[in-house]
C-alpha cells in the first residue's frame, strides 16, 4: 500500500522519511520513551536510519504496518510518533509516543482517534489493540480519552530490555465511534 497522509485540526500524520531520521533520533534520546516503548536502548543513528529508510517504507509496502510521524503542520515540528500493526484478520495493535516538549497537549490522543477511524474505515480492522506495561499511566490515559476499553493485565506478554514484564491491553471497536463494523459483532450476555 502507498503511505497515507492523514490530517487533523492541530497535526499532519505523515511518513517519516529519512529527511526525520536526526529528529527522530533526537526525540526517542528521552529516557522516558526509552522506558516505556520497545525501542533499541541506547538508541543510536543506525537504529533512527533503520527505522527511517526500511522499516517504515516495508510496512506500508507490505500491508503489515503503518508509521505516521504526528507534525504541527506549520513548520514540521515532530510531536509525536504512530504505528499501527497487522496482529490478525481485522485486527491491529497501536503504539505511540510523545516528544517531550509536547506532552500534555492532546496531540496522540488527537492522532489515535484519526489512525483508527481511518483503519475502521480503510483497512477493514474491527478491533485496534492497545498494550502498555502496567505503570506506563501516560500511555494508559491517552488511550482512555481516545475511548479505548482497558480489558485486563496480561501477565508476562511484553517483553522490555531482555525481561518479561505484565502489562495493560485494552481494546477500540468501531461501534465505539460510531462507525459500523465489517463482521457482525455480538457481545457477550451478562
Amino acid at each position: 500500500m502507498e503511505p497515507v497522509t492523514l490530517t487533523t485540526a492541530r497535526l499532519l500524520l505523515r511518513t517519516p522519511t529519512p529527511r526525520d531520521t536526526e529528529t527522530v533520533l533526537v526525540a526517542v534520546q528521552d529516557p522516558d520513551i526509552l522506558r516505556w516503548t520497545t525501542i533499541p536502548s541506547p538508541y543510536l543513528p543506525e537504529h533512527a536510519q533503520g527505522f527511517t529508510e526500511q522499516l517504515v517504507p516495508e510496512g506500508w509496502a507490505n500491508g503489515t504496518m503503518f508509521t505516521w510521524g504526528l507534525f504541527l503542520p506549520e513548520g514540521e515540528e515532530l510531536v509525536g510518533m504512530l504505528s499501527l500493526t497487522k496482529r490478525s484478520a481485522g485486527t491491529a495493535e497501536i503504539g505511540y509516543w510523545s516528544t517531550k516538549e509536547q506532552r500534555g497537549n492532546g496531540y496522540v490522543t488527537e492522532a489515535v482517534e484519526a489512525a483508527a477511524r481511518w483503519a475502521f474505515g480503510e483497512w477493514s480492522i474491527d478491533r485496534v489493540e492497545w498494550r502498555a506495561e502496567v505503570g506506563n499511566h501516560a500511555s494508559r490515559a491517552v488511550a482512555e480519552r481516545a475511548g479505548f476499553t482497558i480489558e485486563g493485565v496480561l501477565r508476562s506478554s511484553l517483553v522490555h530490555q531482555g525481561v518479561r514484564r505484565d502489562c495493560w491491553v485494552g481494546a477500540l471497536l468501531p461501534s465505539d465511534l460510531g462507525l459500523p463494523s465489517t463482521a457482525q459483532y455480538l457481545p457477550a450476555s451478562q
